[in-house]
């Protein structure tokens, strides 16, 4: 397993693109300046040293070393040893709508967004619970298997739109069905399956699954995006909705009365999203009151650092950035080998 020790500092590369900006206008200035002295070849004549190919270079060798000493800041290890470790917490199963409807801005910034960031918040707050991630709309398919990868969970949620699905529609049962397919065999560990959805359910026998996954022992909490009177979807082009084949706007209103139902129906809870974070606050609660086992992981304790082939590649590019002159050396004027920049 590769990984970096502390990722935070990858962020510095960010810094790359500036320096490439501020070169390229230095330069600029530089030419404009020597153009302000007369004409160019009499300038190149009365600077014969001077050599744009040598400042160039040295740049790029910098810029280089900067980058690879982000790399080396952050650390790149490989996992070594694998252990099996044993943590306690529970097991959640997230189920989230990504039909058309759910492109409604009735909750800001969509309902789809608003969606989103409810589950990236809810994954910062695991510690050494489990987690998997269904996407449907109007088949259902599982986005991440059940796992205590965080990163990972977050990496998938930045990826979800609509056009992931095919198939348009909400079909709530076969996202209930996948669902309690996915929790693993470990007794005694309290699970959840948390359904994210605005109800405008399309298919027969949602809230039969959800009485299946109860019988089971998983509870089924409800989210319900979207409000109760109403949003227009948008299309693909801006500031057009979508239309129906009689050439109406769709309109989508979130139905609570089945979100309602299907929460009964799985011993669980029913929470309305709005533009605040009360409905995660008040989901975070109920899941806590979950009893939580000891679940076995397996995970990686060692990890060997790589981070010094990066810094002798970036240890060689600055040695070479130290050694090039930025003007033309006149002792080497007739050797091809150190002539780098050859009159053209």
């Amino acid at each position: 397993m590769f990984r970096f020790a502390h990722p935070e500092y990858l962020y510095l590369l960010l810094v790359l693109p500036l320096l490439v900006v501020l070169h390229i206008v230095s330069g600029i200035i530089r030419n404009r300046r020597l153009k302000s002295y007369g004409d160019k070849e009499l300038v190149e004549i009365l600077m014969p040293n001077h050599s744009l190919f040598r400042q160039n270079l040295k740049f790029w060798l910098l810029f280089c070393v900067f980058g690879l000493s982000c790399f080396v800041i952050a650390r790149p290890q490989f996992g070594s040893k694998q252990e099996t470790v044993t943590r306690t917490g529970i097991e959640t199963i997230i189920a989230m709508d990504i039909s058309n409807s759910m492109l409604a801005d009735d909750v800001q910034p969509s309902r789809l967004e608003k969606s989103k960031r409810i589950v990236s918040n809810l994954v910062d707050q695991f510690q050494d619970d489990k987690v998997g991630l269904i996407l449907f709309a109007g088949d259902a398919y599982v986005q991440l298997p059940i796992t205590n990868d965080y990163i990972s969970a977050k990496v998938f949620l930045n990826s979800i739109t609509p056009s992931l699905i095919a198939r348009q529609g909400t079909n709530i049962k076969d996202a209930v069905d996948l669902a309690t397919r996915s929790f693993t065999p470990n007794d005694g560990v309290g699970k959840a399956i948390i359904l994210i959805t605005d109800g405008e359910n399309h298919e027969a026998g949602a809230v039969e699954a959800v009485k299946a996954a109860a019988d089971k022992g998983y509870l089924v909490y409800v989210l319900g995006v979207g409000s109760p009177s109403g949003s227009p979807i948008p299309g693909e082009r801006a500031n057009e909705f979508r239309k129906d084949k009689d050439g109406n706007v769709v309109v989508t209103k979130l139905n609570e009365a089945m979100c309602r139902e299907l929460a009964a129906a799985g011993n669980g809870a029913y929470f309305y999203v709005d533009n605040t974070n009360a409905a995660e606050k008040a989901l975070k609660q109920e899941l806590d009151k979950l009893a939580k086992s000891d679940v076995e992981t397996t995970v990686y304790t060692d990890f060997d650092e790589q981070f010094q082939i990066v810094a002798w590649m970036a240890l060689i590019l600055l040695l070479l950035e130290l050694f090039i002159s930025e003007g033309k050396n006149a002792k080497w004027k007739n050797v091809k080998l150190f002539n780098i920049e050859k009159e053209k």
